[in-house]
Parts: structure tokens; sequence; C-alpha cells
């Protein structure tokens, strides 16, 4: 059918003087990038994955870690070189492990020997007679675990055939761990920038213009790269490599949806303004406030991050705020200029044209809606039976990830447990290392041995008021048993009296990481579920509206959460969840899964002022479906880009919410949400005046008159 659209011929004399604006816009974005885009090169510079950092001061291994780093050799990186042959050890074969110790040991002078009692030889020979282990301590003045590893590995090549060795111990799988990470923020920009721009192209079908969007969102990624980089430097804000990654997915993702849904209001307005800064202008007039709520919520979900204990955590709410508000300046200055510049032309070849009269057809998401509004409660009880299904794969298994486990493919560090646990189990978990007072170390230690779960306790040195013991649990590293084991050990020795003992180690920080995790899982949630309630409500002036939003995201996040549970266990074999990944994804789903029933209750409510609730939601659907389906698709890749990287938190983390953001795109927000509305009507926007029976227009098309005037009423 034609509807008239009181189409603008000309833009009116008094804003003849804008022309000159959308080319300011563009200047002020080029000295911007001048300034920003050195600085974004920075940000590498001041990332770090070392859990002195990311745990909070008051953890108990964090202060371990503290005195060490303070202490004469405290700073030094263990390395355990284990040897094997399947058919026992031979002369030639200790004599190599003789040599390449009495090698390394003069390139890298150790603190200590390693023997049992502290006083022992360096090498030590299994009782199976397969297998021979040194310990060397290598300094940080040598450089970090990535860079020392490498080298150590090298040197003892020169062995005789049939002779294995695996280089592990805690600083060889740190360096595996880095290595995962070495160049993984200039991986995961090119890759996230194929992945858009393919979609780009899908989408708009136009030789031009998927290349503009890109070039803005990527010059919101610099900026956003280059504030964070300030932000760290004059506040101390903590940035780990996964944090680094995933600000570039939230600003290409994110970014991306905004130009989206502009362009696509703006691909509306052409139709009705012959002049493209009229339409524009109108453009962002209906497409700026969903936006800017969108980017409200994912900010202020972020910045809930803020109360979290772990500093990695803590330290993502402003760099992920930060991201957002760059994309969120970035759409809504430079692309819009950028797009009037550039004219109709940049939508060859399938140029919008003015006309007096457009053609509406009802279309995919017309017909859909059609659909759902005659078979509502089967479009309700079949989109819950959907999501219960899936959100059964709870059941599936939900437990910790260990850190040997986060690798996707085993490095020698992880494999070099294995063995060593096989020939010498009384040295197979990664070492505790207690801190005591020079005068109850013996106190201390006897008590320590006679632990359950104890296999070994070596006295050490005493330094600056401290003496340090370490300690060798029976348990395999990062296992329930183990962390038993530590908890049994710190509530031993901190009932002795004036010993001031405290116990760290890298097992005893991944426990206290998992430990303030889960902490901080239940002070954030929460917090998170309100501010994105109240934000909504500030939004679309309701309550009944807000609560049922968020209600279907949760259901919809509990049901991403079972079906990846299924796939991460029955299809991929992931030994359990890194702790990580539930407040993460969570937040993610919430914040980013509500945007897109953002986008579709503001286009309702703005239709619902004319059309009515029922016809209102309708035609919501109907001009947002395709729009906002595209979005989804683009943010859901970004997040998939993180599959393509070889660690499982972050396999685990792009999984999640890709097929999160797909099912809220896709099933939520297209078939629940609208079936939910027009199964509770107009109440649905309760206590607002729309929710009364004489504020709502009768079903059908009003008179622009009356448009109008009902928005002056509103």
């Amino acid at each position: 059918m034609a509807v008239n659209a009181a189409p603008s011929r000309q833009a009116p004399p008094g804003r003849l003087a804008g022309r000159w604006v959308p080319w300011l816009v563009i200047g002020l974005w080029v000295a911007l990038a001048a300034v920003m885009v050195p600085l974004s090169g920075k940000l590498s510079s001041v990332t770090t994955d070392r859990a002195v950092d990311t745990l909070p001061a008051n953890a108990e291994s964090t202060k371990v870690a503290v005195l060490e780093d303070s202490l004469p050799g405290g700073e030094d990186n263990t390395f355990v070189f284990v040897y094997h042959r399947a058919g026992g050890m031979t002369d030639a074969d200790r004599a190599t492990v003789e040599r390449h110790y009495n090698t390394l040991a003069k390139r890298y002078p150790p603190k200590a020997a390693a023997g049992e009692d502290g006083d022992g030889p360096p090498t030590r020979l299994s009782t199976d007679g397969k297998a021979m282990m040194f310990t060397l301590d290598v300094s940080t003045t040598y450089g970090g675990p990535e860079t020392i590893v490498g080298p150590l590995r090298d040197a003892a090549k020169d062995r005789p055939a049939g002779l294995e060795l695996d280089v592990t111990g805690p600083a060889a799988v740190d360096g595996d761990m880095e290595a995962v990470f070495d160049g993984i923020d200039l991986q995961v920009f090119l890759t996230t920038v194929v992945v858009v721009t393919v979609l780009l192209v899908l989408t708009y079908r136009s030789p031009v213009l998927w290349f503009i969007p890109l070039v803005v969102v990527g010059a919101a990624a610099l900026t956003a790269m280059a504030t964070v980089y300030l932000l760290v430097k004059g506040f101390g804000i903590v940035v780990n490599d996964q944090n680094s990654a995933l600000l570039t997915i939230l600003v290409f993702g994110v970014g991306t949806d905004y130009a989206l849904l502009l362009i696509a209001r703006y691909r509306e307005t052409l139709h009705h303004h012959e002049n493209v800064r009229v339409a524009m202008v109108h453009a962002l007039r209906g497409a700026a406030p969903a936006i800017v709520a969108s980017a409200a919520t994912v900010v202020a979900g972020l910045l809930c991050l803020l109360v979290a204990d772990l500093n990695s955590t803590s330290g993502l709410g402003p760099i992920g705020a930060a991201g957002i508000l760059c994309a969120l300046v970035a759409m809504l200055t430079l692309f819009p200029a950028v797009l009037v510049v550039l004219g109709r032309r940049i939508f060859w070849p399938a140029i919008p044209r003015f006309s007096t009269a457009v053609e509406e057809k009802p279309g995919l998401w017309g017909r859909l809606g059609s659909t759902i509004n005659r078979r509502r409660w089967v479009a309700t009880l079949g989109s819950f039976g959907v999501l219960g299904v899936l959100a059964i794969g709870l059941a599936g298994n939900t437990g910790a990830l260990r850190e040997q486990d986060q690798f996707l493919s085993a490095p020698e560090s992880v494999t070099g447990f294995t063995v060593l646990r096989q020939h010498f189990p009384e040295l197979g978990g990664q070492p505790m290392t207690i801190f005591t007072r020079p005068a109850y170390q013996e106190r201390v230690l006897d008590i320590v041995k006679g632990t359950p779960g104890v296999a070994v306790a070596i006295p050490g040195q005493t330094s600056g008021g401290w003496a340090d013991i370490s300690v060798f649990p029976t348990d395999a590293p990062d296992t329930v048993a183990e962390y038993d084991t530590i908890k049994r050990v710190r509530t031993a020795v901190h009932a002795v009296s004036g010993a001031e003992a405290i116990v760290g180690g890298p097992s005893a920080e991944n426990l206290d990481t998992e430990v303030t995790t889960s902490r901080d899982e239940k002070l954030v949630i929460p917090l998170v579920l309100a501010v994105v309630l109240i934000v909504l409500g500030l939004l679309l002036r309701a309550i009944v509206a807000p609560l049922v939003l968020m209600a279907t995201v949760i259901v919809s996040f509990t049901a991403a959460f079972g079906g990846s549970v299924f796939i991460f266990d029955t299809v991929l074999g992931f030994k359990g969840i890194d702790y990580s990944v539930p407040l993460l994804a969570f937040l993610f789903l919430v914040a980013l899964g509500v945007d897109y029933n953002i986008f579709l209750a503001s286009r309702g409510r703005e239709e619902t002022v004319r059309l009515g609730t029922r016809q209102g939601m309708l035609k919501a659907l109907s001009a947002t479906g395709g729009v906002i389906t595209s979005a989804g698709l683009v943010l859901a890749a970004t997040f998939a880009v993180l599959t393509t990287l070889p660690l499982v938190m972050l396999i685990e983390v792009g999984f999640l919410v890709a097929f999160g953001v797909l099912l809220d795109a896709l099933l939520v927000r297209s078939v629940l949400v609208p079936a939910l509305t027009l199964l509770i009507g107009r109440r649905i926007w309760w206590p607002s005046r729309l929710s009364r029976p004489t504020a709502e227009p009768p079903d059908g098309p009003q008179s622009l008159a009356g448009d109008e005037e009902l928005a002056l009423q509103r």
C-alpha cells in the first residue's frame, strides 16, 4: 500500500550552513586520530597476566607472591626438567642429565640446590629407574618465562637417542600460556576485520557501502585502545591479554550493530526527504535514542564489574565501557558525517529514491508477525519449550577447568606434569610456598608434614625476617583434592600463634582466583540485573515491559549456557568450565542480549503511539526484523572469532556468547517477545499512559496530523 510520507524536497534556508558540519566532524576525527593512533599501539606494553596483578591485594597467595618478589632470589622462575626412557635410564642418560644440569646451572646460577632436604644432589633418579629430574631456578633478570623456556629446551636437545625430555614446572606452564597470547591482539583484530567485512558485503551487496562502517569501527577500535592505555597509565587499571582481546571484539561487534541500525533508518528517511542532511537528521532522531539506550545498558552493566575483587574482572568494567563509548560516539558523529558527504550514491546499485509515496510490502518479518499474532500461545509455549530443552544441558559437566586443561593442544609443560607424577609421585603436584617467621620454621614444618595430602615439605632460606618452606602435595595440580590440601595446610599453619604463616604458590593462586570469582558472581550478577532493569524502565517508561524483557533474557542465558555445556562436554570433550566464563557470559548476554529487545521494544513503543499495541508491535517487528537479525549475526560472528584461538577459556566464552546472541536475535526477540507482548496487550506499558484504554488509538493507520498530535501529547 502507498503511504504518504510528508516528503521534504530541500533543507530550510537557515540550515544551509549545516552543509559544513559533516566536514567539520570529519576534520575533528582526523585530528583525534593523529593523537590516538600512536597511543593505541602501546596498549600491549601495559598488559599483564601475572596472578599477583590479577588477584586482590588481600588474597593470601598475593601476599606470598609479593613477599617472594621482595626477597633475594624470590623472583626466580622455576623450571623442572624431567628425563625419561621406557626401558630405564642408561649410564649415558644419567651422564647427559648431569651434564645438562651443570651447563645450565653455570649459565643461570641457581639460588639453591634442589634436593629433598635442601642439601642433597641437584639431580634425582626415580625409584623405578626410568626417569631423572632436576629443578632450575632462573632469575627474572634473564627475562620472563616466555623468553626463557625456549632457550632452555634448545640447550637440552643434545641427548642420546630414545631419551625423552619434558621441561615443565610453574614457569614453563606460564611460558606456554603466554606463547598462546603472543600476537593475539593482532590475530583477533585481523580475524574480526575479515569476518565483519564478509558479513557487511553479504548484507549490503554493495561494492562500496560495506567499507564505510568498517573504517569507522576501525577508527573507534583504535581510539578505544588508546583510551584504555591512558586509563591504565592514569588510574592503574589492570589489563590482561584476555580483556584486550575482548575490547576489540566488543567495539567491532556493537559498533557494526549501531551502523546497521542507523543505515536501515537512514535508508528509510531517504525515501521521504530529498536532502541527505535532512534525511540523516530524521534518521538520527529515530535511531539514536535506541542506540544510546543500548550503549547505556552495556556500559552500566560493565561498570558493575568495578565492585568485583578480582582485578582482571574489575578492570574489564572501565575497559569495556571505554570501548562501547568510543563506538557510540564514532557511530553517531563520524559515521553519519561520512554518509552525508558521500550522498545517496554510497548505496549503489540499490540507491534509495526520493518519492512522495513509498510502497510498503509485508515481507518475511511482516508475515512472521501475522503468524505469531494468529498463534500467540503456540509461539510462546514453543519458544519456552526450545529454551527449556537447551537448559537441560546444565546437567552436564560444569566443574571447574584446571589450568593444565586450558590448552586446546597440551604443550610440553602440561604433558611433563603427567610424566613427573608417573615417576615422581611425591613431586607430582605444583609446589606450595609457605612463609613464616624464622623462629617458627621448624614448628610449622612439622605441622605441615603431618597434614593429610602433603607428600614432601622442604625447609628453605631465611631472609628479610622470613623463612620459606616448599610443600609438594600428593594430588594432581588444580584438582579438588589438591585444593582441599591447600585449605588444610592454611588452617594448620594459621593456628600457630606468632608464626604469621601464609601459604601461596601457583595452585594456591588458582584457588584464590576461583574463590574470588565465585564471590564476585554473587555480588555482580544481582547488581547487573538491577541496573539493566532500571535503564529499561527509564527508556520504556514502564514497569511491566522491562520485567518481561529481563525475564526473557535470563531464560535465554540459561538456555544458551545449557546448550553450550552440552557442546563443550559431549562434542568438544572439554574437561570443565573455566571459572571466569559464567560471569563474563552472563554480563555479555544480559547487557548485549537485551540490546535487541531494546531495539524492538523502543520501536514498538514508538509505533504504539499511533497504531496501538498490537499493530505497533507487528509494525516494529516488520521494520526492525531484518536489521536486528543482521546485527545479531554480526555480533555473534565477532565473538565467534574467539573460538579460533587455541585456549579453551576463550573458546568457551566465544561460543557461549555467540550462541546466546543468535538465540536472542532469532528466537527470543523475533518470536517470544512479540508473542508475549501480543498476549499481554496494552498492559505491557503499565503504568504509562499507553496502558490505558482511552490513550491507545484503535488498531490501524493514523493520519499524519493524528501522529503529530499524539507525539506532542507523549
